[in-house]
């Protein structure tokens, strides 16, 4: 029942999210990834747009990973997506 075969990890520093649906055309993915910057701050990287295609990237920075995780759980629209590999 619970053996996907997928081993999730216990911080994970990336999350990748897609949504399709093909009665709508639709092939979407959203990233949120955690990474550190070259002076040592935690960044956000969000990327989005439509599965097979070059999409869009922001890049928000913070003074920890903590900061980073708080304001990456308080933006929604995330209705729909699930994630990857468990779609």
């Amino acid at each position: 029942m619970f053996d996907s075969g997928v081993q999730l990890e216990i911080f994970p520093t990336t999350l990748d999210l897609r949504r399709i649906d093909l009665a709508l055309n639709m092939r979407r993915y959203y990233r949120l990834s955690v990474q550190r910057d070259l002076f040592g701050r935690a960044c956000l990287i969000r990327e989005w747009g439509r599965i097979g295609a070059r999409g869009q990237s922001l890049i928000e920075f913070a003074l920890n990973n903590t900061h980073v995780i708080d304001f990456a759980m308080k933006q929604g629209g995330f209705s729909g997506y699930g994630l990857q590999g468990f779609v």
